[in-house]
C-alpha cells in the first residue's frame, strides 16, 4: 500500500485541501448520514471547505458533536451552518422528524449523502435472520427512508442531488452476503429513483468504494483484519484508497459539474473488478495517492501490513 500522510490533533485548524473551488457549495445545505466517523466525517470536512452548510446525522450525538467541533476549529465562520441530528435511520418516524428538523434549521436541503451503514464478516450459512435483518435495514432501508423524506419534504419542489453508497458488489460479496444483498438493493433503488424523480430536477447517483483505508477497518475482528492486510496486492494500483479519494467522488456527483449524470455508479476501487485471475499484477512503480484531509489517521489494522504496503 502506498504511503499516505497522517496528522496529529495540532492540525485541527488546518483546512481541507480539496481539488474543487472553495465556494462550490456556498449557500447550499448537504445532509451527511454517518457523519460522525470514517467516510462521512471526511466528506463533511471537504464539503465544509467548499462552503456548504451541513446537517450531520448519526446515532451517537457525541460523535457528531466531535466532528462539528473539528469543523468549527477549521472553519469558525461555519458555526451557524453546521447542525447535528441524532437519528436511527432504520426508524421511519425518526427519519421523517429528523428531515423536518433539518429543513427547519437550514431552510433547504440541496444535497444528501447516504453514507450511514454497517456490516460484519460472516458466511451465508452462519448469518441469523436477526443479523441479516439488522444489516439490510441499516444499509438499504435507511438509505430508502432518508432519500424518500428528503425528496418529499424538500427536493420534489426544489430539486437536489442524492448520492448513495454501495460496495465492491460486482459478482457478489462472499463473506458479507447480507451487505452485498443490501448494497445491490441500493443500486436498483438508485436507478429507480433517478428515473422517477428526474422530472423534479433531482439527480440520484451512487459511489461504490473498494478497499478504502478508513477507520471502519479497525472495527473488524483480528482474522478479518489479517485478510484485509493482504488485499492491496489484488488491486491493479497496488494500494488501498484514501478517504479523500472517495470523498472527492461524492463531492463531484453532488456538484453542478455532474448536472447531466443520474442513475450512475462511480467505482472508487483502484480497478479491482477488472483484475483478471489470469493476469499477474505487477508491483506498482508509480504512486499518485491523494489525501486532502489533514485529520486523516490510517486504520491501526493496516499498520501491520508487510513492508512496501504499509499506510
Amino acid at each position: 500500500m502506498s504511503k499516505v500522510s497522517s496528522s496529529s490533533s495540532s492540525a485541527g485548524s488546518e483546512r481541507y485541501r480539496s481539488v474543487f473551488r472553495a465556494d462550490l457549495f456556498a449557500g447550499q445545505t448537504v445532509v451527511v448520514t454517518g457523519g460522525g466517523s470514517g467516510l462521512g466525517r471526511c466528506t463533511a470536512h471537504e464539503l465544509a471547505s467548499l462552503g456548504a452548510g451541513l446537517a450531520l446525522v448519526g446515532r451517537k450525538m457525541e460523535k457528531l458533536e466531535a466532528v462539528r467541533a473539528e469543523l468549527l476549529q477549521a472553519y469558525p465562520e461555519a458555526s451557524a451552518r453546521v447542525t447535528c441530528h441524532s437519528c436511527d435511520i432504520r426508524d421511519e418516524e425518526a427519519v421523517r422528524q429528523t428531515v423536518a428538523d433539518i429543513v427547519a434549521a437550514h431552510g433547504a436541503i440541496h444535497g444528501l449523502f447516504n453514507c450511514a451503514g454497517g456490516q460484519y464478516p460472516a458466511s451465508l450459512r452462519d448469518i441469523s435472520l436477526k443479523g441479516w435483518d439488522a444489516v439490510v435495514r441499516n444499509n438499504l432501508h435507511g438509505t430508502f427512508l432518508f432519500s424518500r423524506e428528503c425528496y418529499v419534504q424538500w427536493m420534489e419542489q426544489h430539486g437536489g442531488s442524492i448520492v448513495n453508497i454501495l460496495a465492491d458488489i460486482w459478482g457478489g460479496l462472499p463473506g458479507m452476503g447480507h451487505s452485498g444483498a443490501a448494497r445491490g438493493g441500493v443500486l436498483t433503488l438508485t436507478e429507480t429513483a433517478a428515473c422517477e424523480w428526474g422530472h423534479a430536477g433531482v439527480r440520484v447517483n451512487a459511489v461504490a468504494p473498494g478497499w478504502i483505508a478508513s477507520a471502519g477497518i479497525d472495527t473488524y475482528d483480528d482474522s478479518y483484519q489479517e485478510l484485509l492486510r493482504g488485499l492491496h496486492s489484488k488491486v491493479p494500483l497496488q494500494r488501498f484508497g484514501t478517504e479523500s479519494e472517495l470523498s472527492s467522488a461524492v463531492v463531484y456527483l453532488l456538484s453542478p459539474a455532474a448536472g447531466f449524470i443520474s442513475g450512475a455508479v462511480m467505482r472508487v476501487d483502484g480497478g479491482v473488478p477488472t483484475a483478471r485471475h489470469t493476469w499477474n499484477l505487477e508491483p506498482a512503480r508509480q504512486d499518485f495517492t491523494y489525501n486532502g484531509f489533514p485529520l486523516y489517521e490510517p486504520p491501526q489494522a493496516l499498520a501491520k501490513t508487510k513492508p512496501g504496503a504499509s499506510s
